[in-house]
């Protein structure tokens, strides 16, 4: 465990889930599902300098991974890290699916808007992500690959892709220590390849707390060398900026 006792903020999202907030260096976000099934479709940029942003091949090709989970880290576009997965109970998260916008979630579930329902309307993770953007100045040149918390998804030797149902359990968590001050964006829309036919929302607890100092020896960053060249990298950003 690499957080400390010191709650700094927790919330609990319903519904579509639409979230961001700047956490800064130091910081682990950790990321609970409640009931089981959720999906956490998340976008990260320096907060600082905001052309940074989560780089999904690199992040894959340095570390010779198809998913993450611990101890791996997130880069960034400029080889610095944005933060690494200091904890996991689920084991297993998506990176290369991407996110369904509103022709897809009408197509595959209908239309309720709304006027019909209140917030329970149906609602696409691609608008959710433009909606968080909008209040940082990012709009839809600022779209990256992005993450799938809690969601499996495996190839086959054809490379086909298979979703598998209920990878994450009630209670399973995943814990992100931020490596410098990041803007973190996600929403809980449902995962692009999840066969489900009925648009279904989970609720997922976020609590923030005061991270232990990250080192040299650190199992994240020790993990793989492109992991100890980027965490170089972005301690000599800090030392440089700050």
């Amino acid at each position: 465990m690499t957080i400390s006792n010191e709650l700094l903020y927790e919330v609990e999202l319903t519904g579509a889930g639409m979230w961001s907030k700047v956490l800064g260096r130091g910081k682990t976000l950790r990321i609970e599902d409640l009931n089981g099934g959720v999906n956490v479709g998340m976008l990260l940029y320096n907060a600082d300098e905001k052309q940074e942003r989560y780089n999904m091949p690199d992040t894959l090709k340095g570390q010779q991974i198809f998913f993450v989970s611990n101890p791996y880290c997130l880069h960034s576009d400029m080889g610095r890290l944005l933060c690494s997965i200091t904890a996991d109970s689920c084991g297993w998260h998506d990176t290369v699916c991407g996110y369904m916008d509103a022709k897809q979630v009408k197509e595959k579930f209908g239309t309720m808007t709304f006027q019909d329902a209140g917030n329970h309307h149906y609602q696409n993770a691609r608008d959710c992500f433009l909606t968080e953007l909008g209040k940082w100045g990012l709009g839809e040149r600022d779209l990256v690959p992005n993450l799938n918390w809690f969601s499996k998804v495996t190839s086959n030797e054809e490379g086909v892709l298979q979703f598998v149902p209920e990878n994450s359990k009630a209670g399973d968590f995943v814990e992100l220590r931020m490596e410098m001050n990041t803007l973190v964006v996600l929403n809980t829309c449902s995962h692009p390849l999840n066969p489900e036919r009925e648009y279904r929302t989970h609720p997922v607890k976020l609590s923030v707390h005061q991270s232990a100092p990250s080192h040299a020896d650190d199992p994240c960053i020790k993990s793989c060398p492109e992991n100890e060249r980027a965490f170089r990298n972005t301690e000599d950003y800090h030392k440089l900026r700050f």
